[in-house]
């Protein structure tokens, strides 16, 4: 099994980071970044625990519940992929860190 505690501490963090950050912030981009991180999270936790079910896309909740969409996602995501392949973890990492710094720098 593998540990996904890295990228469970990058979402956490991300999330955060969401909760925190000023309405002008998030309407100018980052709540549109976050959604589009959680519903990619989201697909991919669909594919590897449901792979023959047809993916379900994330609701646009709005600005202010990204920061929860991206945790929820994300977790998921973790718990499905601690029995995926390692290359599975580094990608998920690397979409969560990229989508903090376009989101948030």
């Amino acid at each position: 099994m593998l540990d996904t505690t890295e990228l469970t501490a990058a979402v956490d963090r991300f999330a955060d980071r969401l909760r925190a950050a000023p309405q002008t912030r998030l309407q100018r981009g980052a709540a549109a970044e976050a959604l589009a991180l959680a519903r990619e999270l989201a697909l991919r936790a669909q594919r590897i625990e449901a792979p023959d079910s047809p993916p379900l896309i994330m609701p646009d909740a709005g600005i202010f519940a990204v920061g929860d969409q991206v945790a929820v996602a994300g977790n998921d995501l973790a718990e499905a992929l601690r029995k995926a392949s390692p290359e599975d973890l580094d990608e998920a990492l690397a979409l969560v860190r990229e989508a903090a710094r376009r989101a948030l720098g």
